[in-house]
């Protein structure tokens, strides 16, 4: 397909009232058509499947969602791990919000084959100032690399990732939660030797307190934890 005769498709597919609720979620973004997710990962797997190529190459983006097929298609492009990842270097200078990042994040599964390429590919980021290249490091570590394997690695790089900027930060609060959830005791001792600046922490307490994943005992300790933050922090 086109991306001419991609966008016809999109414009059938978009609804107003949609249109409407994703620019509420979008602050800043003024060119949404409106179609709804599972709509566009379906175009964006037939597109995989035909020239994915293609597809990432387009330059002239008229819609949003146009953006958002990019990032789907090359989560779903089957293609040798190296290939990928150069496109995606390409691909992360056009992230400008939050649901294009995490559509890519939630899509690119190549990360759970290719644990270690990943990672490296990662750490090119990991120091960055750039609001979306910082909150693409978190969600993709949050994704993909809480486990047995790089945990304490993790933790380190969220740690020190650049929370300065609203999604970033949010991006990495997210991240900590989870890693709470699934390794409480030494996400604990983390945050505990090394807490994050005073925002940030809060919204880590936040995201901990509204996780069905953490214990009873943990959120017990969490809420004592944030009471205690609150009383020294005067901005609060």
């Amino acid at each position: 397909m086109t991306q001419e005769e991609i966008r016809v498709i999109l414009n059938e597919m978009a609804e107003e009232r949609y249109r409407h609720f994703s620019a509420s979620l979008l602050p800043g973004i003024d060119n949404i058509l409106g179609v709804r997710l599972p709509n566009l990962r379906m175009v964006a797997k037939k597109i995989a499947k035909e020239d994915w190529k293609l597809c990432m190459a387009w330059k002239d983006k008229k819609y949003f969602e146009e953006t958002m097929l990019q990032a789907m298609v090359l989560g779903y492009a089957k293609a040798d791990i190296n290939e990928l990842l150069a496109v995606l270097a390409s691909f992360i200078a056009c992230i400008d919000n939050w649901s294009v990042n995490d559509s890519l994040c939630s899509s690119f599964k190549a990360a759970k084959q290719y644990q270690q390429e990943v990672w490296d590919f990662l750490m090119g980021y990991k120091d960055s100032s750039n609001e979306f290249e910082a909150r693409f490091v978190a969600v993709m570590l949050r994704a993909y690399y809480i486990n047995d394997n790089y945990i304490d690695k993790t933790l380190e790089v969220l740690g020190n990732i650049d929370t300065t900027k609203y999604y970033a930060s949010m991006g990495t609060a997210w991240a900590f939660a989870d890693a709470w959830a699934a390794y409480s005791t030494k996400t604990k001792k983390f945050l505990k030797e090394h807490t994050p600046d005073s925002v940030t922490y809060y919204k880590i307490l936040q995201k901990c307190l509204q996780s069905y994943k953490i214990s009873i005992e943990d959120k017990e300790y969490i809420k004592k934890e944030k009471n205690l933050f609150k009383m020294s922090q005067n901005h609060f």
